[in-house]
């Protein structure tokens, strides 16, 4: 009997017929990077030209995509290596506020992820 494999094509770092060599969506990725354009005028005084980006070259999508790749890939391994360390096989929100609360690398994300805990961010270790 043939079994399934744990990992497709695209994590394993192949060809996915679906989303091509990117784990995440080129499309979405270049909506967000116009979207977070046009809000830095309001952080700066609005003195950046106001309308945001229009044009954004070929290779910036692939490079931010490849960055949350990664970024999403250390931190779900520093979220398993909790999950673990609490004798579970599922990860849990806990987990991954465990995981961004011992990391310096994930400090800018100690107040979203304690904000989200409300009052339970107290009982981890």
């Amino acid at each position: 009997m043939r079994q399934a494999r744990p990992y497709s094509a695209m994590f394993a770092g192949g060809v996915s017929a679906r989303t091509g060599p990117h784990a995440l969506p080129l499309a979405r990725i270049k909506k967000i990077m116009k979207r977070s354009a046009g809000d830095s005028s309001v952080v700066d005084g609005g003195g950046g030209g106001g309308g945001g980006t229009r044009m954004i070259s070929g290779e910036a999508p692939v490079v931010f995509s490849k960055a949350c790749e990664l970024f999403i890939a250390e931190l779900t391994r520093r979220a398993w290596a909790a999950t673990l360390e609490g004798k579970r096989r599922t990860v849990h929100k806990e987990d991954v506020a465990a995981a961004v609360q011992n990391t310096d690398l994930f400090d800018f994300l100690v107040d979203v992820v304690t904000a989200d805990l409300g009052d339970d961010h107290t009982d981890y270790k």
